[in-house]
C-alpha cells in the first residue's frame, strides 16, 4: 500500500507593520525567551531607517505625500500557526524592537488618533482588560512600565531578556536621529506603520515552520558577499601559485575579523572600501541615487566590479596587490581598532570613547590617512591624530546640543574622509584644527545642562572629568568604572535634591529650579547605592559622605584640600578654579558650572591634536 503525503499550507504574506502587528497577538516558545540585540543592532536598525525616509521626506509636504514615500523591506518572519495562536519561530528580535521604537513614538507625538493607532499595535483590550500583541508573559512588567512612564529600571537579579530590553529602549531615546525629531516625527511614523513591509511566513505545523527556518538560515546554501568578494578577485589572478597564496592571506584576516564579532569582516571591507576609494554620495533629495558610500555598504562585491579601473585592477599583479597588500593592510588596522574601541589601548582610547557614543562612522575616517607604506609608529600618530579629533567634536557637539547620528553626520565624515585621504601627520592637524575653528565650543552654551534625552552622554562627559582629575592629580584611572551604568554601576546625582522648597529664597519657580539643578555644574558621578542611601538629604548633611567618593565629589568638601599634595599640584598647574564649598547656593553651582566648562576645554582643547602628533 503507498502512503499518499498531503501537501501542509504555507501562507507568505507582505504587511505592513499595522498590518502586522495591529490586532495581532503573537508568542513565543519557551526556549526562545531571550532578546538578544545589543546597541549596535538598534542603532543600525533607526539609521537604516532614518537614511530610507529621508530619502524622500521634504519638509513641505502634507502628510497624505507619505503614502507615496517609497517603501523599505524589513525582512521575514516564520510564525506556526496552532490552532489560531501564532508563535514566534524567527523575528521576535525585530519584533521587539519595532514594538520598543513604537512605544517611543507614541511618547513623543502629539496627534492623539496617531497615538491610538500606535496602540492598536502594542497592545489590545478586551472587557476592560489590556494585553500586549507580543504576548510573552515575563515582558510584561517592563513593556508596562516603559510604555506608561518611558523607563524602566530592571531589579538586580532580572533576566538578561528584560535587562536588554530596559537598556534597548533607552538606546532608542539615546539614538533616535534628530533629523527625524520636530516636524518630521508624524511623518516618519505614519511611513514606518504604512511603508515598512515585513513577509509573515505562515505555516500550520510546527514540523514546517522550523523546516523553513532551518532552511532560510543554512549558510551552506547562500553567499555573502565577502564571499561572493572573494571568488570574484580570486577568479582574476591567472597564477594557481599566487591564488593558492592570496586565498590563504583571505582566510587568515576573514577568520580574524569574524573572531571580533558577527558582520566584522564585512563591515571591514566597507570601512576600507569608503576611506580608501569612495568619492561620491547620494544627495539628500527625492529619488536621487545610491553613490559610492551608499552602495559600498549595501553592495560592495558589485561595486568593486564596477569599479575596476578606478582601484587600478586591471592585471592579474594588480588583483594580488589588492589582497595581498591593500585589503591585508586596511582590514589590519581596522581589527586593531575594533579592539580598541572595545577595550581603551594606550595612545587609542579616543577610538573607546567615540565607540562609547555608537560613533560607527569614525572607522572609514580613521582609515583614511593611512597609507599602506606608512609603518607603525607613522600610522598609530595618524591614527591617534584622528581620533582625537573625532572626539573634541563629538563633544563640542554634544555640549551643544547638537545631533551626532549617523544620518545628521554621514555627509560630514564622507566630506571628512576625502579631505584627509593619504595626509602626512602634519598635514592632518593643521587641516582638523581649521576645521575645528568652524565648529562651536564649549563656551557657546555656558549652561549645558541634563534633560530628558541627554542622560548616557552626560554620564560619559562626567567620567571624563572625573577620570581628567584624578589622574592628573596622580591616581590611577578608574575611567572603566565611572562609565558603567546599570545594576553595578555608577549613577548620576544631583547636588540638589529634587526639593524646591528648600530653594524658595533663590527661586520664585520650580520650573527655574530643576533648570538650575540639571545644570552640569551640579551633577556628580556616584556609585547607584549611594543615590538610593543619601541622595535625598540636604547639601549640608551629605557633604561629609562625599569624602568617601571620587575626587570630583570630594572637592566640594575643604578637608580634600589639605595634606592632597597631588591634587592641589594639579590645581596649580592647570590653573583650575577648585574650592570648597561649605553651602551649596545657586552662587555656588554657577561656580561649579565654569569649573566644568574649564575642565572640558582642557581635555577637548584642539592643542590635544599637537600633543598626539608628537607621542
Amino acid at each position: 500500500m503507498r502512503i499518499v503525503h498531503r501537501p501542509r499550507d504555507i501562507d507568505a504574506r507582505t504587511r505592513t507593520i499595522r498590518e502586522l502587528l495591529a490586532r495581532q497577538k503573537y508568542t513565543i516558545d519557551y526556549y526562545q525567551r531571550e532578546y538578544k540585540w545589543q546597541t549596535k543592532h538598534v542603532v543600525e536598525l533607526l539609521d537604516d531607517l532614518a537614511n530610507r525616509f529621508l530619502e524622500f521626506y521634504d519638509e513641505g509636504h502634507e502628510r497624505i505625500a507619505v503614502s507615496d514615500y517609497g517603501p523599505y523591506f524589513l525582512g521575514s518572519i516564520i510564525v506556526s500557526n496552532r490552532q489560531g495562536k501564532k508563535v514566534i519561530v524567527d523575528g521576535q528580535q525585530r519584533l521587539t524592537t519595532i514594538t520598543l521604537l513604537l512605544i517611543y513614538l507614541r511618547h513623543h507625538l502629539d496627534d492623539e488618533d496617531q497615538k491610538s493607532a500606535i496602540a492598536e499595535m502594542i497592545y489590545s483590550q478586551k472587557y476592560g482588560k489590556k494585553s500586549l500583541n507580543l504576548d510573552i508573559t515575563d515582558r510584561v512588567e517592563c513593556i508596562n512600565r516603559l510604555l506608561h512612564h518611558g523607563q524602566y529600571r530592571p531589579p538586580d537579579d532580572a533576566p538578561e531578556s528584560i535587562i536588554n530590553l530596559a537598556d534597548r529602549y533607552s538606546d532608542i531615546v539615546e539614538h533616535f536621529p534628530d533629523a527625524l525629531r520636530g516636524k518630521a516625527l508624524p511623518y516618519f511614523a505614519d511611513w514606518l506603520m504604512e511603508n515598512v513591509y515585513l513577509v509573515e511566513i505562515t505555516a500550520y505545523s510546527d514540523d514546517d515552520a522550523y523546516t523553513i527556518f532551518e532552511t532560510m538560515n543554512d549558510r551552506g546554501l547562500s553567499l555573502s558577499p565577502t564571499d561572493m568578494l572573494k571568488g570574484y578577485l580570486l577568479s582574476n589572478i591567472s597564477s594557481p601559485d599566487e591564488r593558492g597564496r592570496v586565498e590563504k592571506i583571505w582566510q587568515g584576516r576573514i577568520h580574524s575579523l569574524r573572531g571580533l564579532g558577527k558582520d566584522e569582516d564585512a563591515d571591514a571591507i566597507k570601512a576600507w572600501l569608503r576611506a580608501q576609494y569612495a568619492e561620491t554620495i547620494r544627495e539628500r533629495r527625492r529619488d536621487s541615487k545610491p553613490q559610492d558610500f551608499e552602495r559600498i555598504g549595501t553592495e560592495f562585491h558589485r561595486w568593486i566590479r564596477e569599479h575596476e579601473g578606478h582601484l587600478g585592477l586591471r592585471s592579474s599583479q594588480d588583483f594580488t596587490r589588492f589582497v595581498e597588500i591593500n585589503f591585508s593592510y586596511y582590514t589590519m588596522w581596522y581589527a586593531r581598532l575594533r579592539e580598541a574601541s572595545q577595550k581603551r589601548q594606550p595612545g587609542l582610547e579616543a577610538v573607546h570613547y567615540n565607540a562609547e557614543h555608537n560613533f560607527t562612522l569614525q572607522y572609514p575616517v580613521l582609515l583614511a590617512a593611512l597609507r599602506v607604506d606608512d609603518d607603525e609608529v607613522t600610522a598609530l600618530r595618524k591614527l591617534r591624530v584622528v581620533a582625537t579629533y573625532l572626539d573634541i567634536l563629538l563633544h563640542r557637539r554634544i555640549w551643544n546640543f547638537r545631533a551626532i547620528d549617523y544620518s545628521t553626520m554621514q555627509y560630514r565624515m564622507f566630506q571628512l574622509v576625502k579631505d584627509i585621504r593619504g595626509r602626512d601627520v602634519g598635514e592632518l592637524v593643521s587641516i582638523l584644527k581649521q576645521r575645528l575653528k568652524t565648529e562651536p565650543d564649549f563656551r557657546d552654551t555656558p549652561h549645558f545642562r541634563l534633560h530628558g534625552q541627554n542622560g548616557p552622554q552626560v554620564h560619559r562627559i562626567l567620567a571624563r572629568l572625573t577620570d581628567y582629575v584624578e589622574t592628573g592629580s596622580g591616581q590611577t584611572s578608574d575611567y572603566e568604572k565611572y562609565a558603567r551604568r546599570g545594576r553595578h554601576g555608577y549613577e548620576i546625582e544631583h547636588i540638589w535634591a529634587d526639593e524646591p522648597v528648600r530653594h524658595q529664597d533663590e527661586f520664585t519657580h520650580e520650573s527655574e529650579f530643576r533648570e538650575y539643578r540639571n545644570r552640569i555644574g551640579g551633577l556628580l558621578l556616584l556609585p547607584k547605592s549611594f543615590n538610593a542611601s543619601y541622595g535625598n538629604l540636604p547639601y549640608s548633611q551629605k557633604r561629609r559622605y562625599y569624602l568617601s567618593q571620587n575626587l570630583l565629589a570630594r572637592s566640594l568638601h575643604e578637608q580634600t584640600y589639605e595634606r592632597n599634595p597631588g591634587f592641589l599640584r594639579f590645581i596649580q598647574q592647570t590653573g583650575l578654579p577648585f574650592r570648597p564649598h561649605p553651602d551649596f547656593k545657586k552662587a555656588d553651582l554657577d561656580a561649579r558650572q565654569e569649573l566644568y566648562l574649564r575642565l572640558a576645554e582642557q581635555i577637548w582643547s584642539p592643542d590635544r591634536l599637537d600633543q598626539v602628533a608628537q607621542v
